[in-house]
């Protein structure tokens, strides 16, 4: 997995609304909130998404973009969006080649590790947030780092 100060690898790819993403886009002016969860409508990763959503205009109010990666395909992942109300870039890795470059694949069952990377506006990671079943530490602990917290 990535750690703090290491580049951040550029990606390209298609969220499920159609607008295409590349991370390197927002070099230079944004931070970028990207974090991998292990399956679309699963309980705990559903928690997940609803809390991003419900504090992503606040994320948004401090600069930074929210991204979320599962590698679920793009059907699925996009069902998810659809069904939970996301209006935040959420992006399908079937390929798992995001999640490879992030070192977030858990080796034996070929899902994501539920990990967050705040990546500064330089391209840099300025943190990692891991916490598999603690699933509201991740919204908390950006919130923190992105001095939104109440």
């Amino acid at each position: 997995m990535l750690n703090r100060g290491d580049t951040a690898p550029d990606f390209a790819a298609t969220d499920c609304q159609g607008r295409p993403f590349q991370l390197s886009d927002f070099r230079g002016q944004r931070k970028v909130v990207l974090f991998f969860f292990p399956r679309a409508f699963t309980p705990a990763c559903t928690l997940e998404i609803r809390a991003f959503r419900d504090n992503q205009a606040l994320i948004e109010s401090k600069g930074a973009v929210l991204v979320g990666i599962s590698v679920d395909n793009h059907a699925r992942q996009c069902e998810f969006a659809k069904s939970e109300h996301i209006d935040f870039r959420l992006i399908g890795d079937e390929t798992r080649a995001i999640s490879e470059k992030y070192g977030v694949v858990w080796p034996v069952l070929r899902v994501d590790r539920r990990a967050t990377f705040l990546i500064g506006e330089d391209g840099r990671v300025e943190d990692v947030l891991h916490h598999e079943v603690q699933v509201y530490r991740h919204l908390d602990d950006v919130l923190e780092r992105l001095g939104a917290a109440p």
